[in-house]
């Protein structure tokens, strides 16, 4: 069967994004266990995932590459088998420098899909506010199952488990996957002509540098407080929650239901920056953030619960706006590359939320400082919201 230039429903490409993130966060929640295995405690054991969400981001540029030079549609059947076999071999390790490496792998393959599947996704312009917006919520709901679907896994197995049963779905949905595929849609050749008279879609839009300045510090900055708040808030939750429950599959269950609600600020956000001017969306979610993330360092149990919802929604409704920006002002032939470049700052700098947290534990510090941290990087995300160029909203919707 000849993949290489086939297409695939937005669906099947959302569901990819869930298992995607789903995958990378198995760790974050199974962490604490595997180091008790190992001998490691909390802080000594998450050091050894630094590796996967390194290679998530550093891997991305190669994963476009191989996009451009193969096919994209072949890379996200690629990813599908890659990320499973990877999840089954780290609960197979032996040590915890194995399982470093196994997460390692899981980052690599974890790399496929944002630089090729959301350029699949956003090859069209129609909608696509709205459509990133409803990609990132099945992203983020990956991000929410991850804890709630390994505490439960935990009550009944050991974090082995957590990593096998997962990466056996995976496997799966790859030939699911593959069987959606469906021949891509040849353009129509008045459809074909207009669009070569219309050449804005195939240009750089005006002030494009400013406009990639704005996304680098947005990018940089939301990487590391999305990389730490998603890793992190399941293991907070598991100290500042002691009145509600010390269960671990209670508190994960907190962490799922805060991601999960949060994550459906991207369809708001997505609706609103296809209409709205992206300068003042982005500024107010740099505000939210700056607020939110700085309480929840200061509230503990059922307020930290409600504030940590709050900073999430903010955090996760960023991640639409920026992809919506980079399609306006980046050409379809560019956009892998430049999504590589893109993913590549933000989870290798989100990687960095790992020796940051061992290190900030092992001085004396809580987990509270790292968010007082977070809320000061997101004053970069305001500072940007300044240099973004003003846009032509009315222009821009027409390309949809």
């Amino acid at each position: 069967m000849n993949i290489r230039h086939k297409q695939v429903k937005d669906i099947y490409l959302n569901i990819s994004h869930f298992l995607d993130h789903f995958v990378m966060l198995i760790f974050a929640k199974a962490a604490y266990d595997a180091g008790n295995e190992f001998g490691l405690g909390y802080d000594e054991i998450i050091v050894f995932g630094f590796l996967g969400f390194v290679l998530f981001g550093g891997m991305a540029p190669i994963a476009a590459i191989l996009a451009d030079k193969f096919s994209r549609t072949a890379l996200m059947v690629v990813f599908h088998f890659g990320i499973g076999i990877a999840a089954i071999l780290a609960g197979f390790s032996g040590s915890a420098w194995e399982l470093s490496l196994s997460i390692g792998l899981i980052g690599v393959f974890a790399a496929i899909y944002h630089p090729v599947g959301i350029a699949m996704l956003i090859k069209s312009n129609k909608k696509i506010g709205f459509r990133l917006g409803v990609n990132g919520v099945f992203g983020n709901m990956g991000v929410a199952a991850a804890p709630l679907i390994t505490g439960i896994l935990l009550i009944f197995f050991d974090w082995r488990m957590c990593f096998i049963l997962p990466g056996i779905l995976c496997i799966i949905y790859g030939f699911i996957f593959i069987s959606a595929l469906t021949e891509e849609t040849k353009p129509n050749p008045k459809i074909k002509a207009q669009a070569n008279d219309q050449t804005n879609d195939q240009k750089f839009a005006p002030q494009w540098q400013r406009a990639l300045l704005a996304l680098g510090l947005t990018t940089a900055s939301g990487g590391f407080i999305f990389g730490a708040m998603t890793f992190i808030v399941p293991r907070y939750f598991e100290i500042q929650l002691s009145n509600l429950s010390t269960s671990v599959a209670i508190t994960g269950l907190f962490a799922s239901i805060v991601f999960a609600f949060a994550a459906f600020s991207q369809i708001g956000i997505g609706w609103l920056i296809d209409r709205y001017s992206a300068k003042l969306i982005l500024f107010l979610l740099g505000l939210g953030q700056i607020i939110f993330i700085f309480l929840a360092a200061k509230v503990t149990n059922l307020s930290l619960v409600f504030v940590t919802l709050g900073a999430m929604s903010f955090v996760f409704g960023q991640i639409p706006i920026i992809d919506t920006i980079l399609s306006r002002y980046i050409p379809d032939e560019w956009r892998p590359k430049v999504l590589s470049i893109k993913f590549i700052i933000n989870f290798g700098i989100g990687a960095s939320v790992l020796p940051a947290s061992g290190f900030l534990l092992q001085s004396g510090y809580q987990l509270s400082s790292l968010f007082i941290l977070m809320s000061f990087m997101a004053t970069l995300i305001v500072v940007a919201s300044v240099i973004l160029p003003n846009q032509d909203i009315t222009k821009s919707a027409q390309q949809g």
